[in-house]
């Protein structure tokens, strides 16, 4: 017999035996299970495996200006659809502003139960507060290992790759109105390969109809339909 299931310990699987007709000592199925190498808790990636559709992720990047200021801009993104649920642009980045990004990105019957940050020190008290009283479970990585957020991570990675690192960025409304426009871009029309090739909002086929073109951040990239 074989038990797949690595969270049942001896007890567990001798009960089943013993439903099964199986008469044997638990002391038995102790002596001949593998032996685990890592601990039973639950680990992260199996954390983000289970938990995907009630986790949000949010990250902050550094994007220079043609005058060479230095410009915040804050994303959040759940994790289930890959959505970018919020993004924003300032020149200070406090604990207050975030907190109140935060707020704004979520209607209170809609927020996400777990909400996953790096240890940057702008998550202070203030953060973790109106989380909490918004009912989500803050998630902070370990120390040093900013693959536990990754998938803000590689968002960012895209917003770089697909946008900013083709674009002069003038000053504060200037980003804001691209880094919007990317938001629709991707959420609406980008396909995903962990979507099987789909947009985050669910992009329908189109099967009939002439094709059609049209710009989107000025070229940089189109949307195609039928019509």
């Amino acid at each position: 017999m074989s038990v797949e299931n690595p969270l049942w310990g001896a007890p567990r699987i001798h009960g089943e035996l013993l439903k099964l007709g199986f008469e044997i000592a638990q002391s038995s199925v102790a002596k001949y299970m593998v032996k685990r190498r890592a601990p039973p808790s639950q680990g992260w990636r199996t954390f983000l495996r289970n938990h995907a559709p009630d986790i949000a992720a949010m990250d902050l990047f550094v994007v220079p200006t043609i005058g060479f200021d230095l410009l915040y801009a804050f994303v959040i993104v759940r994790l289930d659809r890959r959505d970018l649920a919020w993004i924003s642009v300032t020149t200070h980045p406090t604990a207050e502003w975030v907190a109140r990004q935060i707020t704004e990105a979520f209607p209170w019957n809609e927020a996400p139960r777990y909400m996953i940050r790096d240890r940057d020190r702008i998550y202070g008290a203030l953060v973790t507060r109106r989380l909490r009283a918004m009912g989500i479970r803050d998630k902070p990585t370990a120390p040093a290992s900013p693959w536990q957020n990754g998938f803000a991570e590689r968002l960012i990675g895209s917003i770089r790759r697909e946008c900013l690192d083709h674009i002069v960025v003038l000053g504060e409304a200037h980003l804001r109105r691209i880094l919007r426009s990317y938001a629709r871009y991707y959420n609406d029309i980008r396909t995903h390969r962990s979507l099987d090739k789909d947009a985050p909002a669910v992009r329908p086929v189109q099967r009939a109809g002439s094709l059609k073109t049209f710009p989107v951040l000025g070229g940089l990239h189109h949307r195609y339909l039928r019509g």
